[in-house]
């Protein structure tokens, strides 16, 4: 049991690739919380994708006794969270069960769009921010052009940040000794009733669900009966534990400290983060406040290549549901792919992240329709319905008016690209909100269309900065477009596959591009095929593929032309009566790649 004056609890933020996991590697090797023989790089990266692709995708937590100068040994508990944008409820999540916050700054790059929708989360969460200046042993390193920028852009002192090297090792004693002298102490009554608050919670294959917790009040035993106080549900505590990045048993939980329990929860669901964890005989009187859901914001679905793997990835979605509270699924089908499911994620990464885990972890191959986002539909009636497949718009003549969601975007970019940026965001139906200089660059705040957005946004921005620039984003709430539903037909049949919601303006465009990539997708038939794109009944694109032909004159040598001309009449007879009762095959390639969007 530790004295609450001795624990510090706090978390690690920054941009992409500034160093978070890197800095928790050293505190941990430092204090020796790792034997060296199984210290490795990135250590709390579990993940075989976050090691993989670099990145941190979930939130983890570690232990770590510090014998400090003062002569106390402190136990600091961190952790590390992801940078990317479409992970930021994992970082809000991790901002409540902790007091303080190490903000990370590269000192080669400085403040990014990141940086400083995670600082905010950490200023909203009342937090203590000590600023650490990373990678200060490159050449290009300018701490005291970072130092300003911190204070002009954030407006937090950074007048006695930390300069370090979370490569080298360099400046990490101090780092250890700013978070014990620097960040609060936890507060806490060992004596009150029970009261703790789940941080996170995952599936174990042996433990079944493992829940994360942070005690606010009072004492946690090993043995005790619990119950969450939003499901009602009580469990006995198996077994009680501290992250010393492996489970390490301990007797019992005080005030100010985070640990792991396991108690026979079969499924994550039943555990929802935020819930408030208190005794069943001796009940705290009210609950924590807990995190706000997190939302869905892009739907896509997802089918398997071969029809027979589908209970294969109904088992598998299952599997990495347990795993992933933010990613929602149901069950669709659709005539040109069969069976599968409508998912919802944040973001477009949170999709690919899935996609991968789903095709790497259990083996199966998918198709992934276009990503769209979840409109608004107003019907005259004066009832609203949430619309998620563009394949389910209802009849345009009971439609009043269409809404879609938009986002509030922070853009940070060199100058010499901000017209490219400018351009982009205008192409997309972005509104200017605001353009201000920061530090040799310009922040630009504008107002955007999700679906604009899900598409290739990132990618084309990243394509026209060279790199340079960053992003972050949040919605904003819902406003009324001219959106309408464009569908394709191949051979005057719908393909609910390829619906999509565009805007009135662009739709030409769209449907032109779509229907000029599918005359090459599809492969020829013994029949004409027409390929249209159209709004309701008004076709605003065709293309024709052409019939393959039989040469039925082959056998006539010279002659009367007639008898030719008569071989070609009833071929052509043939081919229109073909057409009539023809049916397209769609190679599944071709869907594949009619759903891969260019710009």
């Amino acid at each position: 049991m530790t004295d609450p004056r001795y624990i510090r609890n706090f978390s690690i933020v920054a941009h992409i690739d500034h160093g978070k996991s890197t800095l928790a590697d050293r505190l941990i090797q430092l204090t020796g919380t790792v034997a060296e023989r199984d210290m490795r790089d990135q250590i709390l990266d579990a993940m075989d994708l976050e090691r993989e692709r670099g990145i941190t995708i979930k939130a983890n937590s570690v232990r770590i006794d510090y014998p400090a100068k003062d002569g106390h040994t402190y136990v600091l508990n961190l952790i590390d969270t992801p940078g990317h944008v479409d992970f930021s409820y994992e970082v809000s999540r991790s901002m409540q069960a902790v007091e303080g916050s190490l903000l990370v700054v590269d000192a080669t790059q400085g403040v990014e769009a990141q940086t400083l929708a995670n600082v905010y989360q950490a200023i909203d969460a009342d937090h203590e921010i000590v600023p650490v200046l990373n990678k200060i042993d490159l050449p290009a390193a300018e701490p005291e052009r970072v130092k300003e920028q911190i204070e002009d852009v954030i407006g937090i002192d950074a007048s006695d940040a930390i300069e370090i090297s979370a490569k080298t090792g360099l400046g990490i004693p101090d780092v250890l000794e700013a978070i014990v002298h620097r960040l609060p102490a936890p507060e806490g009554d060992r004596d009150a009733p029970l009261k703790a608050m789940l941080v996170d919670s995952w599936y174990d294959p042996y433990l079944g669900v493992v829940v994360l917790i942070r005690v606010m009040e009072g004492v946690i035993r090993k043995g005790d009966q619990i119950k969450m106080l939003k499901t009602g549900a009580a469990y006995k505590l198996d077994r009680l534990a501290v992250l010393k990045p492996s489970m390490t048993n301990i007797a019992e939980l005080g005030p100010g400290e985070i640990g792991v329990f396991t108690a026979s929860i079969k499924q994550v669901r039943d555990t929802r983060v935020g819930d408030t964890i208190t005794h069943v005989k001796k009940p705290c009187a009210k609950a924590l406040p807990g995190f706000k859901p997190s939302v869905p914001v892009v739907f896509c679905g997802l089918f398997p290549v071969d029809a027979a793997d589908f209970e294969d990835l109904r088992t598998a979605i299952e599997k990495l549901a347990l795993n992933d509270a933010s990613f929602t699924y149901e069950m669709e089908t659709s005539a040109a792919l069969g069976f599968g499911f409508r998912c919802g994620f944040l973001g477009l990464l949170h999709l690919e992240v899935v996609r991968d885990r789903l095709e790497r972890e259990y083996d199966i191959d998918l198709i992934t329709t276009a990503p769209s986002v979840v409109y608004h539909v107003h019907m005259k009636d004066g009832t609203m319905d949430e619309l998620h497949n563009p394949a389910d718009m209802p009849d345009l003549t009971d439609v009043s008016h269409v809404e879609e969601p938009r986002i509030k975007a922070t853009i940070l970019v060199p100058d010499e690209f901000l017209g490219d940026v400018l351009k982009l965001c205008q192409d997309r139906r972005g509104i200017q909100e605001d353009l201000t200089y920061v530090g040799g660059r310009a922040m630009v705040v504008y107002d955007l269309p999700l679906n604009e957005v899900v598409f290739d946004f990132y990618d084309r921005l990243k394509s026209v900065t060279k790199g340079y620039a960053s992003f972050d984003y949040h919605l904003t709430g819902y406003r009324q477009d001219n959106l309408v539903k464009m569908q394709i037909l191949v051979n005057e049949e719908p393909v609910d596959a390829l619906a999509m919601m565009v805007h009135r303006d662009r739709a030409e465009m769209r449907g032109r591009a779509m229907v000029e990539k599918l005359k090459d997708l599809i492969p020829r038939h013994m029949f004409k095929i027409p390929i249209q794109a159209a709004i309701g009944g008004k076709v605003i694109a065709r293309e024709t593929l052409a019939a393959l032909r039989k040469d039925v004159t082959a056998k006539c040598y010279g002659g009367d032309a007639t008898r030719k001309k008569k071989l070609l009449e009833k071929q052509k007879a043939g081919k229109k009566k073909m057409r009539q009762f023809g049916k397209v095959d769609i190679p599944q390639e071709a869907f594949i790649n009619a759903l891969k969007m260019d710009s």
